[in-house]
């Protein structure tokens, strides 16, 4: 298996990161990639870097006024006097539904959807270059690979139509999603089984019927992103019936975790996609520190066995995991767990 990567992707670092009023070290961190990497060469995957693909990939997913906000904020928000050197907006908005604001502040406020996602010079080229991979590793999909691991940093699932927030900012997986049904492929299914709820890819495809979209995560009650992922959210429209959610409980153990996935996976094959895509976040690991799920490394294997078993094309797409020394032991245990069936 491949892992599409650009050391671009290591720049974005905002230090700004605020846990209950106080500010604190930020989990997402380049370091991740760093042991997400040695994982990989440990397990002898072949590293390829993406080249650049164009803005029309990204637009696909994503408007422009939102992609422009992204890639000029931080220089517009050193213009104000004073400002902070990273973009923290202190203004958000009650309703979205008057004109768009001219202020920065206001504009950074419009698009945010949490503070956990201030912005620095860097943040733009690294999401960028993350959503280069993911294309890139839908691209050896395509050409016939049975399956491709793209290290995407920062990660994407929490990125909505036009707004970010939990470390994300470029949906990744779903930018790759529409890849593939723009070069041919007519159903997509995309399992994201981060601990935390893909809001952001739900938000994108929750009125659409060419993308499945599932996902095992804590209960929003207990766990972020808290305002979506309930079991009755199923999609609208024509995309009704295509969003599953499977919420569950602070100690959740991996027998009751794989329980869902089995569901979950009978849905995608049911559903019989041309492609699968993973969110793979590997923070429902027992000792995540911004968890409540309990699998040990050796259920990531079993479960990776279980995704192998569909025998689908498959993109791997990089989400969470913020015990960072286990996330490239727990991520190459998905991957050959996978391998080791398909």
């Amino acid at each position: 298996m491949k892992c599409i990567y650009s050391s671009a992707q290591e720049n974005h670092y905002p230090k700004n990161y605020l846990v209950n009023g106080i500010p604190q070290a930020n989990p997402e961190s380049p370091e991740r990639i760093g042991m997400l990497l040695e994982g990989v060469r440990a397990a002898g995957l072949t590293l390829e870097s993406p080249p650049a693909y164009t803005r029309e990939h990204l637009l696909r997913t994503h408007p422009e006024r939102y992609l422009t906000f992204l890639e000029t904020v931080a220089e517009r928000w050193q213009r104000i006097p004073n400002a902070a050197d990273e973009v923290t907006p202190n203004i958000h908005p009650d309703t979205r539904s008057g004109g768009y604001p001219k202020s920065v502040v206001a504009q950074a406020g419009f698009h945010m959807l949490d503070a956990s996602c201030p912005i620095t010079s860097d943040t733009w080229n690294s999401c960028v270059w993350s959503a280069w991979s993911a294309v890139h590793a839908a691209e050896q999909v395509i050409a016939g690979d049975a399956s491709c691991y793209a290290l995407c940093r920062p990660p994407g699932h929490h990125a909505a139509i036009d707004m970010y927030g939990g470390y994300c900012f470029i949906n990744n997986a779903a930018v790759a999603a529409q890849h593939f049904l723009d070069t041919g492929s007519k159903r997509v299914a995309i399992l994201d089984v981060d601990f935390h709820h893909g809001n952001g890819t739900q938000d994108i495809f929750y009125e659409r019927d060419d993308v499945l979209f599932i996902s095992l995560h804590g209960d929003p009650l207990e766990a972020f992103p808290h305002f979506l992922g309930h079991a009755d959210e199923m999609g609208i429209g024509v995309g009704k019936g295509y969003t599953v959610n499977y919420p569950m409980p602070p100690g959740t153990d991996f027998p009751t975790w794989r329980a869902a996935l089995i569901k979950a996976l009978a849905k995608i094959a049911e559903y019989a996609p041309d492609v699968l895509i993973i969110s793979l976040g590997v923070d429902t690991f027992e000792t995540d520190p911004i968890s409540f799920f309990k699998l040990k490394s050796d259920d990531f294997t079993t479960y990776g066995a279980d995704i192998g078993s569909l025998h689908l094309p498959t993109l791997f797409v990089m989400e969470g995991g913020y015990d960072i020394a286990e996330i490239g032991v727990n991520t190459v245990n998905v991957l050959q767990g996978f391998e080791s069936v398909s």
